[in-house]
């Protein structure tokens, strides 16, 4: 007779989607600063030499025009997507890279870690991602003072925007840019899951214990969470672009694609197609380091709970 663990796969599911909470409401306002930084426009008449303003006097003029409660706009639909968000991320990697891992050894190679990352990405990114961003953006790009109860926005919560979209432009504009979104969630997650299991594997051998300090783990987190972004901020700028965009639309995807990101060449050069990459890294990595911090604590209490964590099974020889 032999003694092996089943694992459940709700516990992937739990602790990633309590992960991804703390995430959201630790790290939003830079979010919506590096939204607003790729919406904004050079006013007419202005040169190439006038630069738009950065991150700093983003959040600040966001503060002092809209209130404070301006750098949450958007929270609610992130904070209905981002449990089942981490919970379809996490579950789903662990489920890719359990099939591509050696049947021999037991072991997943660097490159089968970076396609489960990937794979990952791209299913959080048709599911879940693409839809919440829609409308987060949404009710980001509104300039509108949340202290004023006469300045009353077009898209009031994320439940009255999100019918508003669908009734007005239709349910497919919820996966409008849904090919870059997926493209973005691939490479971030692809970069961020190698980089992580494989610090945290030397990490691991370093310490000869599985579990590490919560410390190292941010760390780790913090470093995986900083390099996604710089590998696909264009993407990320185009979409942002692409899913402001309201009313209905014939034009094809890649036409859309070229249009946005030809017209932003031409009129503001090419190093706008990293508009808001200061903050999206501010707040990526510190996610990523909340993020897996939170992740391997809940799994890691989970998995010694009865009837949720992994079961013992006995099985015959």
């Amino acid at each position: 007779m032999t003694n092996s663990k089943q694992k459940n796969s709700a516990v992937d599911l739990i602790a990633g989607g309590t992960a991804g909470l703390f995430e959201a409401l630790c790290c939003h306002p830079l979010d919506t600063i590096k939204v607003r930084m790729q919406l904004y426009r050079r006013a007419a008449g202005l040169t190439k030499n006038n630069k738009p303003p950065g991150f700093v006097k983003t959040g600040l003029n966001i503060s002092r025009k809209e209130s404070p409660l301006a750098l949450y706009k958007g929270l609610g639909a992130v904070v209905i997507g981002i449990v089942p968000k981490m919970g379809i991320r996490f579950s789903s990697y662990e489920f890719y890279r359990t099939a591509l891992k050696d049947s021999t050894t037991g072991k997943v190679s660097t490159g089968n870690t970076f396609l489960a990352g990937v794979g990952a990405g791209i299913t959080e990114a048709v599911f879940v991602v693409n839809p919440m961003e829609v409308i987060k953006i949404r009710l980001q790009a509104q300039h509108h003072s949340m202290t004023d109860p006469l300045d009353i926005p077009k898209y009031r919560n994320a439940a009255h925007c999100l019918f508003t979209v669908v009734r007005e432009e239709g349910f497919g504009t919820l996966y409008r840019g849904v090919a870059l979104t997926a493209a973005r969630q691939a490479s971030n997650q692809g970069v961020n899951f190698t980089v992580y299991s494989k610090l945290r594997e030397h990490l691991q051998s370093y310490h000869g214990s599985e579990k590490l300090p919560g410390w190292e783990t941010s760390l780790i987190g913090l470093f995986s969470g900083a390099l996604g972004p710089l590998s696909n901020a264009p993407l990320d700028t185009i979409k942002t672009r692409m899913q402001r965009e309201s009313g209905k639309s014939t034009e094809g995807a890649v036409a859309r694609v070229t249009r946005i990101a030809s017209r932003l060449i031409q009129e503001e050069g090419a190093a706008a197609l990293y508009k808001g990459i200061t903050p999206r890294i501010m707040r990526v990595a510190p996610g990523q380091a909340v993020t897996f911090t939170v992740y391997e604590y809940m799994k890691g209490a989970l998995n010694n709970m009865p009837y949720i964590g992994s079961q013992v099974a006995v099985f015959d020889e």
